[in-house]
Order: structure tokens, then C-alpha cells, then sequence
């Protein structure tokens, strides 16, 4: 029997062959399953579509608006009002105008915009809940919900933001939101302490949101001798009123006869609307800034657990005492109104002003007049052209005055160097140092030849240019 016996003439042929065929194989095992993960991804797509649409079906998007409008027609403030909204919520939805709506955040903020347009109460609002809370919430006991809200207000530092002594002794204090007594009450007491020797206070709601009502009764307790009536709360449900005072007794010393300043935003709402409000009608506070946001209603929250929507549901209304009516839907208006940036300078300024028409020791006189001039020349700020200060330039003894960086700077000998600001008359604002500033003087020939540096107390000193 014969061989048959192949001959490979070219080795290296048939090893490229080889590879070439792997390769071919390895990329199209690569195509298939890239296409293998599209279609994975597509179909996984549609899945999840697919639950979506299921879950805001045309009956479970008619659940919710049973759930909100029954809680509506329970509580909300205005009843009537409570009604036009469920009336309107019910024919767009039998008209089909949620019928597209496949998202639960789009569907509530929809509603949330329909019911608004008819109540126009910013307060009401109709949320989805976030991913996992309400599984969490179930976890977690009632006393371990209220430790991780406690930790949560605490690293929040209650809503103080901030507190300090501004020029002229003026106390200043910004906080973002009014928390319960119960739990912020000895922080509000530590910032109302701190504040206890300023000649004014400026309250900053300029970025407060609201709050509890027992903080404002606790901050404005304060602010008056005897127990005053503050605001009433009709809720609606069980048609009674509830009232809130001031407190006759608090910890520290009471301000009772302290200028007060608030600055208002349009994002001044709720509760800080109603510390603002009070204080304007009883005739204790200067109101400065923008017009607030207009909410005045008292909010409880509904969670509707199997939907996975929560509710913010006004279920009374302020009544205060003075007015017999509130601040919905038309805000606070200022005594004074500016935009709400500039509200600051312009509160620190009428602070000092009025202190100034009162004061009638000459010295303490001559401080608030001092502070004043720096902060007139920070409303009214100068430019300066760099080669007219070179006139300036040079060391005056201890003290040397250069230009950097298009910037003027002051450095005594040993110290930190500070920025110049001009404030006219050849004087200058040195920045970071409130009590201090310099002069500079001329000689008959129009020669800068000294330095003067002046103090708030009335004490000046000199030195003439090197």
C-alpha cells in the first residue's frame, strides 16, 4: 500500500495560517459576546421599564391621588380648598393628562405642581421616597431613629452657623434653621449668652428654611421683659387654637432694650418668616433685605409606604395676634429693602447710626463713628491707580509700604504684612485689623514725609519717612 504522505513546503505558512485562524475565532467569540451583553443590557432595559410602568399604572397612579386627596380632605388647612384640588387632580387624570408619566418623581412633582396651582401653599408637597428609607426606618427602633437625627442636628451644630461681635460692638448671628428646643435648646442658649453685651443684634434668616415653634419662643424670650403672646395656631382638624409666648425666665441676661436687625431673603420661609413677622408687628426688630417666601402654614408629614410616596401636609394657619391674619402667599416685607447680599453692610450701618444718635459719652461716640467711616467705605469702595501710590512707597521707620501684585500692602517691623484699602483722604483701611488705620502726610512741597497711624481709641502715632 502506498503512503500518501503531505508535503509542507512552507512551514511559517502554515503557522501564520494557524494564528490567523485563532485570532479570526477569538474575535468573532469577542462579537458575540458584546452582542450577547447589548441584548443583555437592552433586554434588562425594557425589564426595568417594564417595572416602572407597572408600578405607575393607570391604577396605581389613581391610588396615590386617593391617598393624597383623602389626607387632604382630612387636614389641610382649607377645606374648600381641599376639595378644588381633588377635583382637579381626578379629571386629569380621567383625561389622560398623567397618562405618559412612567417616572414616580416626574408623577409626584407633577401633582405636587397641580395641587400648588390651586392652593398656591408652598408648603404642600408630594414626594417620592428615597431608595431605602422607609426600609431602614422599619429597621431601626424609635429611640435609634431619634439618636441618629440627634447626631445628624449635631453635626449640623443645631443650624447656628455662625456668631461674632462685629465693629462697633455689634452682635451678628446666622442660623440656617429653628430646631426644636427639646434637643438645640442649650446651643441657642450658649449663642444668645455670647451675644448677651452687644449694643445691637443682627438675627441673619437670610438662608433659614423655618422650624420649630419652640425655638422661636426660646430665642425671642430673650428680646422681652415680660411674657408676650408671639402666634397662634388654628389647626383645622380639631378647630382649636394653640398659642405660643415668650418665656418670663431664662438662663442669662435678657436683651430687652438692644436694637434688633433681621435680614430677609426669598428664601426666608416658614418658621423664620414667623420670627420675622413677629418682630416687625410688635414693633421690636428692623426688617432688612429682600421680601420672603410666603409660607405661614404649620406642616405634618404622610408616608404611604406601599406606594413609596410621602406627603408635607399643611394642617393649620398661622394667626397672629397684632395683624389677625398671617404672611401666606405675600411673604414679609422689609422696612428697609436691598438686595439680600448687600442686607448685611446695610443692617451694620442703621445698627451703628442709630447707637450714634443715642450715645452721649463723646469717646464711645468717637468708636461708633470710627467703625462706621470703614464700613461707609466698604458700601463706597475706591480704586486706586498703582502709580499714583507710589507716592506712598518707601519705610517709614518701624513701618514699610510697598506694592505687590497690583495690591498695597502695610507690615510694621517684626508683624504680619496686611492689604490697603483706600478710604479717601489719604487714609487707608488695614484689613484684618478693625482698630487700626494710617494716614499719610505731605509736606509744603506736596512730598509724602510721614506716616500716621491712628487708633479707634482716639491714640495716634508717627513716623516720618526714612
Amino acid at each position: 500500500m502506498r503512503k500518501i504522505r503531505h508535503k509542507i513546503k512552507n512551514p511559517t505558512n502554515h503557522r501564520i495560517f494557524k494564528v490567523a485562524a485563532h485570532t479570526s475565532f477569538c474575535l468573532l467569540l469577542l462579537c458575540l459576546l458584546s452582542l450577547l451583553t447589548m441584548s443583555l443590557a437592552t433586554a434588562q432595559q425594557v425589564v426595568d421599564k417594564s417595572r416602572e410602568a407597572a408600578l405607575l399604572d393607570a391604577t396605581t397612579k389613581s391610588v396615590i391621588i386617593d391617598s393624597v386627596t383623602s389626607a387632604l380632605n382630612e387636614v389641610y388647612v382649607f377645606p374648600e380648598k381641599a376639595t378644588e384640588m381633588e377635583k382637579l387632580v381626578r379629571a386629569n387624570l380621567k383625561k389622560g393628562k398623567y397618562k405618559e408619566i412612567t417616572s414616580l418623581p416626574v408623577f409626584t412633582d407633577r401633582l405636587t405642581r397641580d395641587l400648588q396651582s390651586v392652593c398656591k401653599d408652598r408648603h404642600l408637597r408630594i414626594s417620592p421616597i428615597p431608595p431605602g428609607e422607609a426600609e431602614e426606618r422599619d429597621q431601626l427602633s424609635p429611640e435609634e431613629q431619634r439618636k441618629r437625627r440627634l447626631e445628624r442636628l449635631k453635626y449640623q451644630n443645631f443650624g447656628f452657623k455662625k456668631i461674632e461681635m462685629l465693629s462697633g460692638n455689634i452682635g451678628y448671628i446666622d442660623f440656617r434653621f429653628f430646631t426644636d428646643a427639646s434637643l438645640g435648646g442649650a446651643t441657642a442658649i450658649a449663642a444668645m449668652n455670647f451675644l448677651a453685651h452687644a449694643d445691637a443684634i443682627i438675627f441673619d434668616m437670610r438662608k433659614n428654611g423655618g422650624g420649630s415653634p419652640s425655638m422661636i419662643q426660646l430665642i425671642s424670650s430673650y428680646l422681652f421683659e415680660e411674657s408676650v403672646h408671639l402666634n397662634s395656631f388654628y389647626i383645622r382638624k380639631t378647630d382649636e387654637t394653640k398659642q405660643f409666648w415668650t418665656q418670663s425666665w431664662i438662663e442669662g441676661s435678657k436683651m430687652v432694650d438692644v436694637p434688633v436687625y433681621v435680614l430677609t431673603s426669598g428664601h426666608t420661609f416658614s418658621g423664620a418668616e414667623e420670627f420675622t413677622y413677629n418682630l416687625k408687628n410688635m414693633k421690636r426688630g428692623t426688617i432688612i433685605g429682600e421680601t420672603t417666601g410666603g409660607g405661614a402654614h404649620p406642616v405634618t408629614g404622610r408616608v404611604f409606604k406601599e406606594l413609596n410616596v410621602s406627603m408635607a401636609l399643611p394642617f393649620g394657619r398661622a394667626v397672629n395676634p397684632i395683624t389677625k391674619t398671617n404672611w401666606e402667599g405675600t411673604g414679609v416685607e422689609p422696612d428697609i429693602k436691598v438686595d439680600a447680599d448687600q442686607a448685611l453692610l446695610v443692617a451694620h450701618i442703621e445698627a451703628l447710626k442709630e447707637l450714634e444718635n443715642k450715645e452721649t459719652d463723646e469717646k464711645k461716640k468717637q468708636q461708633i463713628a470710627w467703625a462706621l467711616q470703614g464700613l461707609e467705605a466698604e458700601r463706597n469702595p475706591m480704586t486706586m491707580d498703582p502709580d499714583n501710590f507710589k507716592d506712598y512707597e518707601g519705610t517709614y521707620g518701624p513701618r514699610k509700604i510697598w506694592q505687590e501684585n497690583g495690591k498695597f500692602y502695610y507690615q510694621r517691623e517684626g508683624r504680619p504684612k496686611y492689604e490697603l484699602t483706600p478710604m479717601g483722604n489719604e487714609a487707608f483701611i488695614v484689613e484684618g485689623l478693625d482698630y487700626f488705620r494710617i494716614k499719610f502726610k505731605r509736606d509744603k512741597s506736596g512730598s509724602v514725609v510721614e506716616i500716621i497711624g491712628m487708633y479707634d481709641n482716639g491714640v495716634t502715632d508717627s513716623n516720618p519717612r526714612n
